[in-house]
């Protein structure tokens, strides 16, 4: 099947669009890059003293939980008695969030919200797969407007395997988790 010259342009404007930060409100968090080794799969929680969001990171090694909006790593599990299953991918929390089932997005399925509050949504393309370039924007994102104007290249899976992308149920974090590391932003404590 050919391309058509829309799908070239489209490709090439990709293609073309450098990693930048993402605009205000949103802020990385921690150092950015959070190394988690044989990652497979993330999901969200919030923590029921503070009221941040947690992600809970599930790799081979075991399970990790971390302050979306500091980047602490708050708990470790080793040894979980459980991984993801059934039909919403879930295992138990651990930790501040123990008592709960959280949903994981990455290498066996299952997803994370595309959309947040404020008009925000991530998409995630790969015009020279297979690196995948995850993009955040307002509006009809990269399909009107410029890189930098209403959607922002702010990720490039090209040293890792890429597992999932998305916001938190609350709109407040967005996640992009490779084989090997996780990289969040937050928008906490604005009205964004």
């Amino acid at each position: 099947m050919a391309v058509t010259v829309y799908q070239q342009q489209l490709r090439d404007r990709f293609l073309a669009a450098p990693v930048v930060a993402p605009p205000p409100p949103w802020q990385p968090v921690g150092g950015g890059l959070i190394p988690v080794g044989g990652l497979l799969g993330i999901g969200f929680a919030t923590d029921p003293a503070t009221g941040h969001d947690l992600v809970l990171t599930v790799s081979s090694s075991g399970h990790g939980l971390f302050d979306a909006v500091t980047g602490e790593k708050i708990e470790r599990e080793y040894d979980p008695e459980e991984e993801p299953y059934g039909p919403d991918l879930s295992c138990p929390g651990i930790g501040p969030v123990a008592d709960v089932r959280i949903p994981v997005a990455g290498l066996y399925g299952g997803g994370l919200h595309t959309h947040a509050t404020g008009g925000w949504h991530v998409e995630v393309l790969t015009p020279e797969w297979p690196n995948e370039r995850v993009l955040l924007c307002t509006g009809r994102g990269p399909f009107e407007g410029g890189h930098g104007e209403n959607w922002w290249h702010v990720y490039h899976s090209s040293w890792s395997t890429f597992r999932a992308a998305g916001f938190s149920p609350s709109g407040r974090t967005l996640a992009v988790a490779t084989s090997s590391d996780l990289t969040l932003w937050t928008r906490a404590g604005t009205g964004g």
